[in-house]
């Protein structure tokens, strides 16, 4: 970057470590003035904006992230023979910077900072051109996802690589536009790349949803993408693992807790071993687990727990007499709940052989092959979010482990909503769930499965998950406690950016890691269409809106779960 006399803007007074501060200079009126740097004038000392510091061989790059005044005295000459010079304090505007990387001998960027100036140093403004350098290497790959909050001339592009395969986290609280900036991702993503494989989990129908009129609206394109109510798609309960059952079905609180988990064990393990030898065609398989994901009768189970619950040795009650009183009544509770047919009376997935079709559609292979496939949970009963989420999750690591073409075959898996089947104390039902996503979190990535967590409690969701994140795209927070828990997953150096997040508009994110050569506030570009995620206008529809309403046809909805 060129020396020019006119790009000086201070002058640093205070070095420590990841943190500089600098005073500005000021012009005749006492006010910062703006530097001109080719065609483009510059606001000197806003914050996000980008500025070099220069001194002999140390040539640093630091973000303002803070702006000051300090107050500061000067000496005033007096005419009148033998006074003193008078001093009078004035302001002196000062700058706080968070140094970023280096610029070395050939003109390159690179991250990190090997040394350090001392006070005295230069501060330059940089204009749009020595910015556009520093992200030149990311910008082969393409994917353009918004424009430069300083510089909105330039597009800046994220590494998809390090971006979906190093696990991402997009935080920030509600109407800060998170679905807006997944939807905007993922749009531009399979745009560069068609032949991508998003799996979504939509908690609350905002990628896929019903308008007034009866006919449904997408976030995406239909062409490149698969809606499916997680009801439809049927993830039955053969599929799930032991632990998964267990968590579902037994209350580890209770007294019989143990002779429960070891029974029902037996029970399954016999179950699924009967199917190894009696499936049409034999599936023949050498050694076969609690865990095997191959079919077993729920009823045949139950059967046996009922007999082993009402035994009797001679005039004597069995050993387990009694003990599965509350268990059965849980399991039939669900049984008859039409809410759970989806998990417990599977219609499509009831055989061991229907696996392969239920991993085609999951994965985007199916009869209509998708980029992304859109996995509706909001008609899920609450209560089994967990479960569900947990074996999409584990569905989606195993595909990829047992895949041969694994490096060939990358998945990305998105959780919306994440606190609220990923939680930082996991117990009963969210086990299960935690257990799965903090499996992808830490093995994913070496079978090319990715994870990309999106929430508005960022403190709520599980540190494991989170610090796997090798980037972080943070929309608007205010939370104090979000705040700092988002800071302490964040590089030690970049920390102090985290203070510029309550002031970001919608869609307008901080976006720091692997992803970007350096942390960079973006404007996301909006999507189009865009998700159903849009606050609502309270003013607008109470002054204008419906007079009446079919409320029996809202009676039907809510009975039959059909939103």
């Amino acid at each position: 970057m060129p020396d020019t006399p006119n790009t000086v803007i201070g002058h640093v007074i205070d070095v420590q470590g990841n943190l500089l501060m600098a005073t500005l200079i000021e012009d005749e009126q006492g006010h910062t003035p703006t530097v001109t740097i080719g065609d483009e004038d510059i606001l000197v000392g806003q914050l996000g904006s980008y500025v070099a510091i220069k001194q002999n061989k140390v040539h640093l790059i630091a973000i303002v992230t803070r702006m000051t005044e300090q107050e500061a005295l000067a000496a005033q000459t007096i005419e009148t023979p033998g006074d003193d010079a008078a001093r009078l304090s004035f302001a002196k505007r000062v700058a706080r910077l968070t140094p970023v990387g280096s610029v070395l001998a050939d003109g390159q960027f690179e991250r990190g900072v090997a040394r350090y100036p001392t006070t005295g140093a230069e501060v330059h403004a940089i204009g749009s051109t020595d910015v556009a350098k520093m992200f030149d290497r990311f910008q082969s790959k393409g994917l353009a996802v918004g424009t430069l909050a300083s510089h909105p001339s330039l597009k800046v592009c994220l590494d998809p690589t390090n971006l979906f395969g190093r696990h991402s986290a997009i935080l920030g609280q509600t109407g800060s536009g998170k679905s807006w900036t997944v939807a905007s991702l993922v749009q531009k993503t399979v745009a560069l790349m068609p032949r991508a494989h998003i799996i979504i989990l939509d908690l609350h129908g905002e990628y896929c949803w019903k308008r007034p009129d009866g006919l449904h609206s997408y976030a995406f394109d239909d062409a490149i993408v698969r809606h499916v109510d997680a009801r439809e798609l049927e993830m039955p309960y053969w599929l799930m693992t032991y632990a998964e059952l267990c968590d579902l079905l037994i209350e580890h609180s209770e007294r019989e807790a143990t002779n429960q988990t070891a029974f029902f064990r037996d029970c399954l393990l016999e179950g699924r071993r009967q199917e190894n030898t009696t499936a049409t065609p034999t599936l023949g398989l050498a050694r076969v687990t609690v865990d095997t994901p191959i079919y077993f009768s729920l009823d045949d189970i139950l059967t046996k727990v009922h007999e082993k619950n009402v035994e009797r040795v001679g005039n004597k009650q069995g050993p387990m007499f009694g003990d599965f009183d509350r268990f059965l009544m849980r399991i039939e509770s669900k049984l008859n709940d039409a809410r759970y047919d989806f998990l417990f009376k599977p219609k499509i997935r009831t055989t061991s052989a229907s696996l392969s079709d239920l991993l085609r559609d999951f994965v985007g292979l199916g009869t209509k092959k998708a980029a992304v496939t859109v996995i509706d949970l909001s008609s899920v009963p609450f209560d089994v979010r967990p479960t569900v989420a947990a074996q999409i999750g584990r569905l989606a690591f195993e595909f990829n482990y047992w895949n041969p073409l694994y490096r060939e075959f990358p998945i990305l898996l998105i959780c919306e909503e994440a606190h609220a089947y990923i939680p930082r104390a996991a117990e009963g039902q969210f086990a299960g769930s935690r257990r799965s996503m903090e499996r992808i979190a830490k093995e994913g990535r070496k079978y090319g499965v990715g994870l990309a967590i999106v929430s508005q409690r960022p403190h709520e969701v599980s540190e494991t998950v989170l610090a796997q994140c090798g980037t972080f795209i943070c929309l608007r927070i205010t939370n104090p406690d979000d705040q700092g828990y988002v800071r302490s997953l964040v590089p030690e150096s970049e920390g102090d950016l985290i203070n510029v997040l309550a002031g970001l508009g919608r869609g307008e994110a901080l976006v720091l890691g692997e992803a970007v050569p350096l942390p960079t506030r973006v404007q996301f570009d909006r999507p189009s269409p865009a998700p159903n995620s849009d606050d609502v206008d309270f003013y607008a529809k109470w002054r204008d809106g419906p007079a009446d309403l079919k409320v029996d046809e809202i009676v039907k909805r809510w009975r039959s779960q059909e939103r």
